[in-house]
């Protein structure tokens, strides 16, 4: 599994007109490219009376899949500003579309790069960012006469509570950096003066906002 990285939350929009032309810009996070490319189709069939639907998007833990594509702009005006956006935020599993409806002035070469690019950056920051980091699900095995001590020092603790279960022990489940968990560990067995089990469960990612 892939360590920490950073994405768009699921899907937002934003819209900026430019010299009477409309840009409204679309994100979605995306972990294939047949999702990126159903996106795209999908604001193509929204605005299908638009005068371009450019986009870009990038896939991969090392952006192995990358794409631009200009939709009819002058070559290398649209689609590649907008990858560079997403580049340049070190972004990744992020789709973009910038529809463009023209309102009659012609931007230039050098207008239309940073209309692209400045859509694609107003339309992450609507969207907004997460970094996405790697954990352990950590199960903690106690008995009763321990969970007060250790169920207070655990929500006073950096780690995320995830869910206790009461049976003939207590499940105590918490969410753990994987850089942490041998840390984690020899603090659960030095509180419980080594009375506590404890084991991973599995791994996920959990996200926060940057």
């Amino acid at each position: 599994m892939r360590a920490d990285y950073r994405t768009v939350k699921l899907s937002g929009e934003s819209e900026i007109i430019i010299q009477k032309s409309r840009f409204l810009s679309y994100i979605k996070r995306v972990e294939t490219e047949e999702e990126a490319l159903a996106f795209i189709q999908e604001i193509k069939k929204l605005h299908h009376s638009a005068t371009h639907n450019c986009s870009a998007y990038l896939i991969g833990e090392h952006d192995q899949i990358q794409k631009a594509n200009d939709d009819g702009e002058p070559s290398g005006t649209a689609g590649v500003p907008m990858l560079e956006v997403l580049k340049k935020q070190g972004l990744k599993d992020t789709a973009v579309v910038v529809t463009r409806y023209f309102g009659g002035i012609k931007l230039g070469g050098g207008g239309l790069i940073r209309a692209y690019g400045r859509a694609t950056t107003e339309g992450i920051a609507a969207t907004g960012v997460v970094e996405r980091r790697l954990h352990k699900e950590m199960k903690i095995s106690i008995d009763y006469t321990w969970l007060g001590k250790v169920e207070n020092e655990a929500r006073q603790s950096p780690y995320p509570l995830h869910d206790i279960m009461y049976g003939e022990s207590v499940d105590i489940h918490m969410y753990v950096p994987v850089a942490e968990t041998e840390r984690f560990v020899e603090w659960m067995t030095e509180l419980t003066n080594g009375q506590a089990q404890v084991h991973p469960v599995s791994e996920l990612f959990l996200e926060f906002d940057v």
